[in-house]
C-alpha cells in the first residue's frame, strides 16, 4: 500500500517515491512530486478551473506515454470535477483547483495541458494562444524570431501577448482575450498565422503539412479550437530530461542566440520564480484581456 502523506488536511497516496523516472538526469518521482510542490504557487493559477487533460507516462517518457481526459478511476471524492460539452456528448473532466488535488494529480506522474477556455463558462475563450514548432534545422532560436514578429502584431490590434517555452523544441505565445468563442479566436489567430507566412515567406509556415516544415516555424493556430489542449505553464514535459513549460521575458526572447539557452530544468524553476515571479501572472488581470478586432 502507498504511503499516505496529509496535504491541507487532505490524506494524498504518494507511491514509488525512489523510482528513476528521467535516468539521463536522475530525477526520481519523489524529487518530481517536490518540484510541483515548491512550484505550485505559480502553476495552480493557470490550473484553476481548467478542465484539466492528464498526459500520463508513469514509467518514465521510455515507458508507455498516453492521455486521461476522462476522470481517472480511483480518484478521491475531493477532488472537484467538472462536465464539459463534447461534440460526442457532455463528459467529466479534473479540475485541480488547490494544492491537495496538485500532489494527487502529480503522483499519476503526468503532464497537465488545459483548455483555453474555464469550466464555467465553455463558450467563451478566454486565452488566444501560438504554438511556435520549429522544423529541423530551424529551432527555437527562430521560433524566437516569429514570435517577435508575433508581438508587434498582436499588439497594432490592442493585444499583449507573453512568452513561454514549450518544454519541448518549441515557443508558446499566450495572451488574455475576452468576449469570443473558441472559433472566432481561431479564426483571428489563423488569419495572423497566414499573415506571418506572407511577411516571413522563407521563416514561417501556417500549414501542418511535413514536407512544408524543414527550416521553417510551424505558427499553430489550431490550437485555439475549443477541443484541443495545450500543455500548462510550469508543467515538467515527458522528454527525455525533465525539461519545463517556462515563462520567459521578451528580453530573453530577442537575445536568444541558442537552443540551450532555452531549455530549463526542473531544478532551475525554482531560482526563476524568485527571481521574476510568475511572468504571467498578467494573463489573470481581467482588465487585460483584449476583445478581438
Amino acid at each position: 500500500m502507498a504511503p499516505m502523506t496529509e496535504v491541507e488536511g487532505r490524506r494524498v497516496a504518494l507511491s514509488n517515491l525512489d523510482k528513476v523516472l528521467y535516468p539521463a538526469t536522475g530525477l526520481t518521482k519523489g524529487e518530481l512530486l517536490h518540484y510541483y510542490a515548491t512550484t505550485a504557487q505559480v502553476l495552480l493559477p493557470h490550473l484553476r478551473d481548467r478542465p484539466v487533460s492528464f498526459l500520463r507516462y508513469p514509467d518514465g517518457p521510455d515507458g508507455q506515454v498516453f492521455f486521461t481526459k476522462n476522470v481517472p478511476p480511483g480518484t478521491p471524492d475531493w477532488v472537484t470535477t467538472a462536465e464539459v460539452p463534447r461534440s460526442e456528448g457532455p463528459a467529466r473532466m479534473v479540475l485541480v483547483q488547490d494544492l491537495p488535488s496538485l500532489m494527487w494529480a502529480a503522483n499519476l506522474v503526468t503532464e497537465f495541458h488545459t483548455h483555453q477556455w474555464t469550466a464555467d463558462d465553455p463558450g467563451e475563450a478566454d486565452r488566444l494562444v501560438f504554438d511556435l514548432d520549429p522544423g529541423p534545422p530551424a529551432t527555437v532560436v527562430q521560433c524566437c524570431e516569429v514570435a517577435l514578429w508575433l508581438r508587434e502584431r498582436l499588439a497594432a490590434d490592442g493585444i499583449e501577448a507573453y512568452a513561454k517555452t514549450s518544454g519541448a523544441k518549441g515557443l508558446h505565445l499566450l495572451a488574455g482575450v475576452r468576449g469570443s468563442s473558441s472559433e472566432r479566436v481561431s479564426d483571428y489567430a489563423k488569419a495572423l498565422a497566414v499573415e506571418a507566412e506572407r511577411a516571413l515567406p522563407k521563416l514561417v509556415v501556417h500549414r501542418m503539412t511535413r514536407s512544408l516544415r524543414p527550416g521553417k516555424v510551424f505558427v499553430d493556430w489550431s490550437q485555439n479550437a475549443a477541443r484541443k489542449t495545450t500543455a500548462a505553464p510550469y508543467t515538467v514535459r515527458a522528454r527525455d530530461v525533465p525539461a519545463v513549460s517556462t515563462p520567459v521575458t521578451w528580453d530573453e526572447v530577442a537575445g536568444c542566440g541558442s537552443a540551450e539557452q532555452f531549455v530549463f530544468l526542473a531544478p532551475d524553476v525554482g531560482p526563476r520564480v524568485r527571481d521574476h515571479g510568475d511572468l504571467l501572472a498578467p494573463l489573470f488581470e481581467r482588465r487585460r484581456a483584449a476583445t478581438l478586432p
